[in-house]
């Protein structure tokens, strides 16, 4: 009998402890149910991507791309754009950044309210765009703006002074008003780059370029025209867009990720700050 005991007093031990403290231990993994991250219990399968506000600087975008493109839970990316568009090469890195998730899983983008100019570019290489129908769509062109501060400059006594190297190294300075060939020159810029706006929209939605200027020249559409030119695919809300995206990645049991609503308030407070100090030292912009 005692050697029944020694050999199964581990076992009674802890079934004494387990009735002791049963209550305890019911509390701990309640608590833990509830606060524990929900994706280390279930990993999502569908990933949204959303783009807020003025497009300035695209590394935190791409980086969500890029990580969705190569996590293998991942199945397709639901792209939620509201946007006026912003600064050509981050517009451009976006678009790339789809892409290239385009090529191993499907992309759906939706436009929540504006899909314009530098976010339209972005968006372009999708599986599908679908638009809320009382969104903004289009205005694909290019732009180059800055402020002529000279005459406040004398009003309060202030002159500049340069030494530079090259006929048009001055070009874009708001201390005067901008020669006739420097304007020359930043229109070969703004060309050339409308021409490669207009060449990639074209390649990505099948559109025929010699007719760019009924889907381009900054035409701005409604969703429903915006359609008919073919810039988009449909017209829809949040849940047809998720729905579409469903279909396409063949995911039977949807489980989408939850933004940081914290870090979407930072790139909100981000995107302000960049727009303002582009208000007064200018750059090249899809708009």
């Amino acid at each position: 009998m005692q050697l029944l005991r020694i050999l199964f007093s581990p076992i009674t031990k802890t079934m004494n402890y387990i009735q002791s403290h049963f209550k305890a231990m019911l509390f701990l993994l309640i608590v833990l149910l509830i606060f524990a991250p929900k994706e280390e219990l279930q990993k999502n399968n569908l990933q949204q991507i959303s783009l807020i506000g003025p497009i300035m600087d695209a590394s935190a975008v791409v980086t969500q791309l890029d990580a969705a493109r190569t996590n293998g839970n991942i199945k397709g990316v639901l792209f939620v754009v509201n946007s006026p568009g912003g600064a050509v090469a981050p517009s451009v890195e976006i678009a790339y950044a789809i892409k290239r998730l385009k090529s191993v899983k499907p992309v759906v983008v939706y436009a929540q309210g504006t899909l314009a100019s530098g976010s339209y570019y972005a968006s372009i290489w999708a599986n599908k765009i679908i638009a809320n129908p009382g969104s903004m769509v289009g205005s694909i062109g290019v732009i180059m703006e800055g402020a002529n501060v000279s005459e406040l400059m004398k009003k309060i006594g202030i002159q500049t002074q340069t030494v530079q190297a090259g006929k048009y190294k001055k070009i874009g300075t708001p201390d005067r008003e901008w020669k006739g060939y420097e304007v020359k020159e930043l229109n070969k810029v703004i060309q050339g780059t409308y021409d490669m706006f207009t060449r990639d929209v074209a390649t990505a939605r099948k559109l025929d370029l010699n007719k760019r200027d009924t889907f381009a020249n900054a035409h701005i559409f409604t969703a429903a025209q915006a359609k008919k030119v073919g810039l988009i695919d449909e017209l829809g809300v949040s849940y047809n867009a998720k729905l579409e995206l469903i279909a396409l990645s063949g995911v039977s049991r949807p489980i989408w990720n939850k933004e940081d609503k914290f870090e979407k308030l930072m790139k909100k407070l981000s995107a302000t700050t960049l727009v303002t100090l582009n208000t007064y030292f200018p750059s090249l912009v899809l708009k």
